[in-house]
């Protein structure tokens, strides 16, 4: 006869909640900061279309727009997270054929567009060459120093090299915690090497200056596996340290009259600080309760937002304000409107039926002849 406990049927652990939707959340947070950089915390070709310094359109939230720039570190620290999820237990053509689907088809529809609405006439913006603008397409522009239809893709050649270490030494082989975890080791010990020898190519590969932030976001998705791994939050508090020296060691410079980035030191590492304890927090479970659809939305409308929001964003302001005499402020809400709802179009219009395509096409086993 079985015993009572033999009898009973095997216990179902509750599934993993695969959608972390305030990860999304944070995503849009972190576009929305480099926005206000973009528009309102830096001069350039944006004051050409202000008319003038956005430090004088924006007297006093200048000082704050010009810490958005960090929302890059945030973005970096997210992909760390999420790359590490999404390889995990994939094979190296599954995960190739996925991160290709996400970024391709919106960043071939932002180059095409940026670059036709610059073509025209009524633009004041100079274009890129047509030859450049073909190769862009193929995301290599950076290192082959061509001129970018898009100022903000030299984020995206950072975040290939670092989908081509993960997938080499993690998903080949294979992702187990061990293995993540010496990777993380390894990739910190050898950026702090690079940055010593200042040899270009170790540089290049490593990227010492990006490295902590994708390393943190790593170290922090093994928190979320087992919040009580020391390894892990070893991993998190080291790549801070090391990260939040970066930031201030590239962004920050002396106060003096005529320079409109400054920002202090101690912003510059709560801004690091914040955005580490964020993804923390979902990591450990904390916002498990922003769980609205909404958030899912939002983060679909990220990256397309941050393909398109500065380029076209300054022919909107241009129009907005020089030329219909619209208030700064008003300006500003109506741009990134203006850029969400382009996003959504573009989120609509391509990526929903691009990505899927894509994806299925890259994973496909090639017949043997």
């Amino acid at each position: 006869m079985p015993s009572a406990v033999s009898a009973q049927p095997p216990r179902r652990e509750k599934p993993r909640e695969t959608r972390l939707r305030a990860l999304d959340g944070l995503r849009l947070v972190a576009a929305l900061m480099v926005a206000a950089y973009h528009y309102g915390g830096r001069d350039g070709e944006v004051s050409q279309a202000w008319g003038s310094s956005p430090s004088l359109q924006f007297p006093t939230l200048h000082e704050l727009f010009a810490y958005g720039c960090l929302g890059v570190q945030v973005f970096f620290v997210i992909s760390g997270f999420v790359i590490c999820m999404s390889g995990w237990g994939r094979s190296l053509r599954s995960f190739f054929a996925s991160r290709a689907a996400r970024l391709l088809p919106a960043y071939w529809a932002a180059i095409i567009l940026v670059t036709a609405v610059f073509a025209l006439p009524v633009v004041a913006y100079k274009a890129v060459s047509p030859s450049d603008a073909l190769l862009n397409l193929t995301m290599l522009q950076q290192p082959l120093g061509v001129d970018r239809v898009l100022g903000v893709c030299w984020t995206l050649w950072a975040e290939i090299r670092f989908y081509a270490l993960f997938a080499l030494c993690v998903v080949l082989p294979g992702a187990t915690r061990r293995r993540v975890i010496m990777f993380c080791a390894f990739w910190t010990l050898g950026a702090a090497i690079a940055q010593a020898a200042q040899e270009p190519l170790l540089n290049l590969v490593l990227m010492p200056e990006y490295a902590p932030y994708f390393i943190g976001g790593v170290g922090l998705y093994l928190v979320h596996r087992d919040r009580r791994d020391a390894y892990a939050w070893g991993i998190v508090v080291v790549s801070w340290l090391i990260g939040q020296h970066y930031a201030v060691e590239r962004l920050w410079h002396a106060p003096e009259v005529q320079a409109f980035s400054y920002r202090s030191s101690l912003g510059i590492v709560l801004v690091v600080t914040l955005g580490f304890l964020a993804v923390a927090a979902i990591a450990l479970g904390w916002l498990s309760w922003a769980n609205w659809r909404w958030l899912t939305v939002a983060g679909a409308l990220t990256y397309p937002f941050y393909l398109v929001h500065e380029h076209l964003g300054w022919v909107v302001i241009k129009v907005l304000h020089q030329d219909l005499g619209i208030p700064s402020y008003a300006t500003v809400l109506l741009t990134v409107a203006s850029m969400l709802l382009l996003a959504r179009l573009l989120n609509r219009g391509v990526e929903d039926w691009a990505t899927p395509l894509l994806r299925r096409e890259l994973a496909k086993i090639p017949r043997k002849n």
